[in-house]
């Protein structure tokens, strides 16, 4: 039994397409309301709250491998849920900041969990993922209502990755072997700056997106209106303010875990053109 959380979210909906399309399972995935969840025919929906561990009980029982993404919850809770459950191997997602910007307080939660995990006494694989492209649904409202886009650090490109390429290490990671005791920095195909993204946004909807440059100051306050200073500060540090040549880097481990290229961002906005419309 393979158990994805966040099943209905951006990267556990395409895994569970993907484990039941390889033939994998059975298959079990966790979702807040299982009445509202479409999952593939035969998938065996659960629900759940992160929230609340003892709720995950009934989802975990039978389970072998575990498809978990961090800070959703106590993960210590959680994984020690996982443990007493019987599971035999986790595949966390993690974050590229891990490595790329230690110093910064998401990033020391987010290697906490990987310890927490690596602790637990069962096989684990780690996928640190960088920018996701998803990220960019921030901008739809606006984009809809024929706003521009108001960004900083325009031109600054990283290697946004599509959210189906980690779902697809995470397929081949809970089906495949020699993936146990790994942590896999996973990225897209190449980097692509704020103002491009908006671009391929466009050529989507076959129409011109207004993009506007705008101040750290600017948008630190905008941000922090709703996610508090640090987290602003570490969002802008991380999406310019302070890129280093290991955020900037490109990697080829999407190609190598998988055989298929990554996706490109454009590949993403032709895919969900219709949120912008």
């Amino acid at each position: 039994m393979i158990l994805v959380t966040g099943a209905t979210g951006n990267i556990g909906s395409v895994l569970l397409a993907e484990l039941h399309a390889c033939g994998a399972g059975p298959l079990r995935g966790l979702t807040r309301d299982a009445s509202r969840a479409a999952f593939p025919a035969g998938v065996e929906a659960v629900e759940g709250d992160f929230a609340d561990t003892a709720s995950l009980k009934p989802a975990l029982e039978g389970v072998r491998s575990l498809f978990l993404v961090s800070r959703l919850g106590s993960d210590a809770e959680i994984l020690d849920a996982a443990r007493q459950a019987g599971v035999e191997h986790v595949v966390l997602v993690s974050s590229i900041t891990v490595q790329t910007h230690p110093h910064l307080g998401p990033a020391g939660e987010n290697l906490a969990v990987e310890r927490l995990l690596k602790d637990s006494g069962m096989a684990w694989t780690i996928l640190r993922p960088t920018q996701f492209a998803s990220n960019a649904m921030m901008w739809a409202a606006s984009i809809r209502d024929g706003q521009a886009v108001r960004m900083p650090y325009a031109d600054v490109g990283l290697p946004t990755i599509h959210p189906a390429d980690i779902a697809s290490v995470a397929r081949v990671a809970l089906t495949g072997p020699g993936h146990q005791g790994r942590t896999y920095a996973l990225t897209g195909p190449e980097r692509v700056t704020a103002r491009q993204q908006v671009a391929s946004i466009a050529e989507a909807l076959g129409r011109d997106v207004p993009f506007a440059e705008i101040s750290r100051e600017e948008a630190h306050a905008q941000m922090a209106a709703i996610f508090g200073d640090e987290a602003a500060d570490a969002v802008l540090d991380v999406t310019g303010g302070d890129v280093n040549d290991a955020l900037l880097q490109v990697r080829d481990t999407v190609s190598q875990v998988t055989g298929s290229t990554a996706r490109p961002f454009r590949q993403w906005a032709a895919e969900h053109a219709a949120a912008f419309r």
